[in-house]
């Protein structure tokens, strides 16, 4: 199984609509620990990525730096050049990969993953730890990658590296932040979800609805 690029179209149309229906609660965890804004920014930016439907898009890359270039200027705080590198990463990996950038394999698809996840990294100075959305990510990748080495499909890939994700996030719970803003507040910052760790959860559960669909 493959995404093509009305898929992945489709998967952020998916992630719009489960940011939307999580601002609310994604905001009062940044309330918690930061600017009490990222439900609110997300759906900002998500509503201007939706803007890109009726677009036409010949390859998958070409696509995903769009989405992230849109993200980097629509989206306030640090969430917008975070979630925008992850995307322009990713598309330079699907550029890399593949020549027919109209199907991307589920192993192009985890190379993406990886190029994106190293552009968060490198942009926000974080490590796993740090109590941010690198919590999710890095359980993830580590499923993904371990679910293709045993022969499974995109399906069951993707599968695995949602639940680590949602489980990464939660983890995040009894961390301390050493990272954003959530940082100032030292060992207060223990005992909430981190946003970005909860959002990032969300786009891979939407990639997982969005690329399962029969």
């Amino acid at each position: 199984m493959s995404a093509t690029v009305e898929q992945i179209l489709k998967w952020m149309d998916d992630y719009a609509v489960l940011i939307r229906r999580h601002a609310a609660d994604l905001t009062e965890l940044d309330r918690l620990i930061g600017d009490a804004d990222h439900g609110a920014n997300m759906q900002r930016g998500m509503e201007a990525v939706l803007k890109l439907e009726g677009k036409e898009f010949h390859d998958a890359s070409t696509l995903l730096k769009r989405v992230g270039m849109t993200l980097v200027s629509s989206v306030g705080g640090s969430s917008g050049p975070l979630y925008g590198t992850f995307f322009i990463r990713m598309a330079a990996a699907f550029a890399a990969e593949s020549e027919d950038q109209k199907l991307i394999s589920a192993e192009t698809f985890g190379k993406g993953l990886h190029a994106g996840v190293e552009g968060i990294a490198a942009r926000g100075k974080a490590e796993a730890g740090d109590k941010t959305m690198l919590d999710a990510w890095y359980p993830a990748l580590a499923a993904y990658d371990k679910a293709l080495a045993e022969g499974k499909g995109f399906h069951d890939s993707l599968e695995a590296a949602v639940l680590a994700a949602e489980q990464g996030a939660e983890d995040t719970i009894p961390m301390v932040a050493h990272k954003g803003r959530a940082s100032y507040l030292g060992e207060r910052s223990a005992g909430v979800k981190d946003p970005g760790a909860a959002s990032s959860a969300l786009l891979l559960r939407a990639a997982f609805d969005t690329f399962t669909q029969e």
